[in-house]
């Protein structure tokens, strides 16, 4: 059997008793341990989707290199579409994968969770904050990062301590109800309440009138929990129509909306959830970094690209501890994940068995109108 067909199956990946004979002699090959992810890498999501499964490679190609185990990233392109994303998953599910990660649409993770849930595999860092994935009925998902819930509560702080009152919320009408229930409730906790609601189509080729709907409210700030094009488009139309206040993002938008705010000078506030890629304090940013240029010298550091990288290489330490168990599975896979507690260097990451929120973490950054995080 050539070592590049052991490939992680269910039950049983890859035994402890394989490893050990494969790692006993130092002619054998190494073990690969597969992982699938389904990402937006087409459409009005591919950049993002791009950075998260970049960002992943990174990690897993950094820890290939010390031998034993090779860890490679299967990823399948679904468009944003909650059904592509859905047969991706029962794809790379039947294809043996041990474990999924990396999903960057939270609408159509959504979508896919019976699938996921049915069939017991860990579901790692999805790059989303959608709160319909974060139910505590769910024994699949591991989040690597914080939610909506979290990113609106400091959002709207924010908002009240800029003495803000008239409110607009922007968010994308298919995604999950839960989602709009934590705006309202991060809201409510400081006296505030939305004045206008703006629910977007994804594929609507116009964001024109939208724009004009919260123009017409007279608004101070625009909350938005979209991807990046439509905020670059309504906030064209916005700024057009002379609107003098500020606009606010979720970390939902990523490094493209960034990159998009520069090059047509506007400034905007984000939500970050994972630290600042420019900060030359913390080595998980440095390491991101080099890893990243290790690659293929071209792959760009960014929020979103951390974000990826910091979920594979929460695979990889998960990975390793199912390994130093006893053997790897789908099973032990999600026991190792339930028991990990790593500081992965000035970023933490805390499962427990009744605890799949790892980070709670937000930062709140202001970009300027060249792209420099400013605050």
């Amino acid at each position: 059997m050539k070592r590049r067909d052991l490939i992680l199956s269910t039950p049983a990946v890859v035994s402890g008793s394989v490893l050990a004979g494969l790692c006993g002699s130092a002619r054998a090959e190494t073990a690969v341990i597969k992982f699938g992810q389904s990402a937006s890498l087409t459409g009005g999501q591919a950049s993002y989707g791009k950075d998260v499964r970049d960002g992943i490679a990174a990690a897993f190609a950094a820890a290939s290199k010390s031998g034993g185990t090779r860890f490679e990233l299967v990823t399948l392109d679904d468009g944003g579409s909650a059904e592509r994303c859905k047969q991706n998953a029962k794809s790379l599910i039947d294809g043996g994968v041990a474990g999924l990660i990396g999903f960057t649409s939270g609408a159509a993770t959504e979508a896919s969770l019976s699938e996921i849930e049915s069939a017991q595999v860990a579901l790692l860092g999805t790059a989303s904050g959608n709160m319909g994935i974060r139910s505590s009925k769910l024994s699949s998902p591991f989040h690597v990062r914080a939610g909506y819930d979290d990113e609106y509560r400091r959002m709207v702080t924010y908002v009240k301590e800029f003495g803000m009152r008239r409110v607009g919320y922007v968010y994308l009408k298919d995604t999950s109800q839960a989602n709009q229930a934590a705006m309202n409730s991060a809201l409510q906790q400081v006296d505030l309440k939305l004045t206008e609601t703006v629910a977007l189509d994804r594929n609507a080729k116009s964001f024109e009138a939208d724009a004009a709907k919260l123009l017409a409210a007279r608004l101070d700030c625009v909350l938005f929990t979209t991807n990046a094009a439509p905020i670059i488009s309504i906030v064209n139309h916005m700024s057009l129509g002379k609107y003098p206040g500020m606009y606010f993002s979720s970390s939902f938008a990523g490094q493209s909306l960034i990159d998009a705010m520069a090059d047509r000078g506007q400034s905007i506030i984000m939500t970050q959830v994972v630290p600042r890629p420019n900060s030359t304090a913390l080595s998980i940013v440095k390491r991101c970094r080099e890893d990243l240029a290790a690659l293929d010298g071209k792959t760009r550091m960014g929020f979103t690209s951390l974000e990826g990288y910091i979920a594979g290489t929460v695979a990889v330490e998960a990975a390793r501890a199912a390994l130093k168990g006893g053997g790897m599975s789908r099973s032990r896979f999600k026991e190792a994940l339930a028991g990990l507690r790593t500081d992965l260097g000035g970023y933490k990451v805390q499962f427990s068995s009744s605890n799949p929120d790892g980070s709670h973490f937000v930062d709140v950054v202001a970009i300027d109108r060249y792209g420099r995080i400013i605050g």
